[in-house]
């Protein structure tokens, strides 16, 4: 039988007197349970938003070697390229 619990782990942090008065204020104003719900919350969203930006960086880079090595290593058009390519001139010239 699989339990539903999940594992948990502790997180610690010190920070000046100020800032934890600035982000208890927010989470109230925000509607948070708690100061750790909103640390979370932000911490979680804005780790999210990172990776999303990174593995958008990431893929934008693979497929712009992928382009490019396409293009520096085409291979030649075969006789099927060819043809269709003198069909479509054919008929474009017509219009």
């Amino acid at each position: 039988m699989k339990s539903s619990i999940k594992e948990q782990s502790r997180f610690d942090a010190r920070l000046p007197k100020e800032q934890k008065q600035l982000f208890e204020k927010a989470a109230t104003l925000g509607g948070y349970r708690n100061l750790s719900d909103f640390v979370f919350q932000s911490a979680q969203e804005k780790a999210q938003e990172i990776i999303q930006q990174q593995e958008l960086i990431l893929a934008s880079e693979k497929d712009a070697q992928l382009f490019f090595d396409a293009i520096t290593h085409a291979n030649k058009p075969k006789e099927s390229l060819k043809k269709a390519l003198k069909e479509y001139q054919q008929w474009s010239a017509k219009l």
